[in-house]
């Protein structure tokens, strides 16, 4: 299986046209002008002196790293002489201050000179991962070679260090990110040591008593060798991260084994342990998954760039898989999850995307009414967007995200065409050619012209579609209606509100149901509907109108109904009910307005 690459595709409208023209025009300047401020960027000068202010971080050099990704993804769309010019002088500064192995990191060239190597949590691999994926991206976008031969320089120092020499203090990464890197690396150089590497770091991951430098054997996936997980446990990130990286070399060697492990872990995080958002992770503590159906909804912790990761993990085991849960996995992801962590006008962002805000209980300080309650305070994600984050992985993953999102749509071998995503779009690859006209998500409508000699064409066929036509003759398998290739395809996917509720495990959502339309989930807000959300019972028989928003697709319009005000603080239950509208929007447009209530699952009446 073979995927296309986004850069063989262009979106022309729809749905993500504006989300694209929103990251070239706003969030690309946005979070850089925040990390020129944060002094990130000039980090790489390598000129920062003990006692001076803003000390780089451990973790800078990814974040300046996946900006520069995106901004290459920019790039290869069309010439952008001043993003060339902050990317090259970046450039500059690491080739400059790299030391004579080819090592960077601009915390470590400046501090702690003699701990290279020597923390696992250093982030470190992590780091040279990411300027690894943003030299590959820039010289695609370029030509420019400067980067990528600074970053292969590098990559066999860090093989030099940890398989020839072994003189690092640990054996595998605190926090993936290389391995798939090294895997991308050796597809875009051919150098096999690349791959041999990336092999290296997956084959040892768990099989060694490794430094835990404080933190849960659980939390960087260390309690067993990674063939033999069958769960997804530990810091959610880099969780994906790594699986991602297991899924390339299960794929590239034939390892059915590995694969296998893939496949475990992919159900039993989508099954038991996402949102129904697309969000993992559920608990900050380790930003980690805890067990099977514990997803809390107030105090979700769902990071962004969670959800990215999951969509990349779910995207590579398409390639090994034709099954549509993957692709369903990614649909739910980047429509929910993933844009979430982004404002409607690009500049703000979140780090957690809960499921629920209730600001009368957030501020609860039980401490202030006894001071033996001190550990009481509970912990609820942030309400409002921000500029910028202490820790601020998830603005640049968007950064580096949303330009590539077509990735996501095309994979083929030598029968078949698949089409994973629906966007308005063109793509041209190997003598194929394909266009999408539709606005989907806002319908479910797509019409298709296709050329693909010698090829069918499979259409995914989305979980949540119960009813659909194709005005071909199809047959329906693993999700996906096969097609003979040909002009004039129109697949039209029946798009009515639809209520859903959790597994009875899932005990924070029993008795509640979801509203979603499509792969969209819908959410209520105070600014809409009023205090109490989490009072409000919808009658899954009444009906339901569509009204135009401001957030690119429609709100929901509904009837809601509440328990009737009462003085009394506990009354005789009875089945009256105030009745009221209510107003539904995208969840990803959640907290545009100003800080406000939040719900997601609602009570059924």
């Amino acid at each position: 299986m073979k995927k296309v690459k986004f850069s063989d595709i262009k979106i022309n409208d729809g749905f993500w046209a504006p989300k694209q023209d929103m990251l070239k025009n706003s969030t690309l300047k946005a979070v850089y002008d925040r990390f020129v401020e944060t002094h990130r960027f000039s980090a790489t000068e390598c000129k920062w002196k003990e006692g001076e202010p803003n000390k780089p971080d451990l973790f800078w050099d990814s974040d300046i790293a996946k900006w520069i990704e995106g901004a290459a993804y920019i790039i290869k769309e069309e010439k952008h002489p001043e993003l060339e010019e902050i990317i090259d002088k970046t450039v500059d500064n690491i080739v400059k201050n790299s030391d004579e192995h080819g090592y960077f990191n601009s915390h470590f060239l400046v501090t702690e000179q003699d701990r290279r190597f020597c923390g696992r949590r250093s982030h470190e691999l992590y780091c040279a991962g990411h300027l690894i994926e943003a030299a590959i991206a820039y010289y695609d976008a370029t030509g420019k070679d400067k980067f990528l031969k600074a970053m292969c320089k590098y990559a066999d120092y860090i093989e030099d260090v940890f398989v020839k020499k072994k003189s690092a203090k640990f054996i595998t990464p605190g926090h993936p990110e290389i391995e798939l890197a090294l895997v991308r690396l050796y597809e875009a150089t051919g150098e096999e040591r690349y791959f041999k590497l990336a092999e290296f770091f997956i084959d040892e991951h768990g099989k060694h008593d490794e430094p835990r430098e404080g933190l849960s054997i659980l939390y960087n996936q260390d309690d067993m060798p990674l063939k033999d997980r069958t769960t997804a446990d530990g810091h959610s990130v880099r969780a994906m991260y790594l699986f991602c990286g297991a899924a390339d070399v299960a794929r590239i060697r034939e390892d059915n084994e590995l694969g296998a492990m893939c496949k475990r872990v992919f159900d039993n995080a989508v099954n038991k342990r996402m949102y129904i958002t697309g969000g993992i992770g559920s608990t900050y503590r380790g930003e980690a998954f805890t067990v099977d159906y514990d997803l809390p909804n107030r105090t979700a912790y769902a990071e962004t760039c969670a959800a990215i990761a999951l969509s990349m993990f779910a995207s590579r085991m398409q390639m090994s898989e034709v099954n549509s849960k993957y692709a369903d996995t990614v649909e739910r992801a980047i429509y929910n999850g993933v844009l979430s962590g982004v404002s409607m006008d690009g500049t703000a962002f979140f780090y957690e995307n809960p499921l629920e805000i209730d600001l009368r209980f957030n501020d609860v300080d039980r401490a202030a009414y006894d001071s033996r309650a001190s550990y009481d305070k509970r912990r609820f994600p942030i309400t409002e967007r921000q500029k910028v984050f202490s820790c601020s992985c998830c603005p640049p993953n968007i950064v580096r995200f949303i330009p590539s999102i077509a990735g996501f749509m095309y994979t083929y071998d030598d029968d078949t065409l698949y089409v994973h995503q629906y966007m308005d779009s063109e793509m041209s690859c190997e003598g194929m050619h394909i266009t999408q006209s539709t606005d989907y998500p806002t319908s479910g409508s797509v019409k298709i012209n296709c050329t693909a000699p010698g090829r069918k064409i499979a259409l995914r066929i989305p979980g949540w579609c119960r009813s659909f036509t194709v005005n071909a003759e199809y047959e329906l398998k693993n999700g996906y209606a096969y097609v003979d290739a040909s002009d004039g395809i129109e697949l039209n996917m029946d798009m009515p509100v639809a209520y859903m509720r959790a597994n009875r495990h899932v005990h924070e959502d029993a008795g509640r149901i979801a509203v979603m339309r499509g792969p969209v989930v819908y959410c209520a807000e105070g600014v809409d509907n009023g205090e109490d959300l989490r009072n409000v019972r919808i009658d899954i028989n009444d009906s339901c109108a569509l009204e135009k928003s401001e957030f690119l697709l429609p709100k929901i319009k509904t009837t809601a109904y509440r328990d009737k005000e009462s003085e009394l603080l506990y009354m005789p239950a009875d089945s009256e009910y105030e009745k009221s509208s209510l107003t539904l929007i995208p969840y990803y447009a959640f907290a545009n307005r100003g800080e406000t209530d939040m719900q997601v699952w609602f009570l059924k009446k």
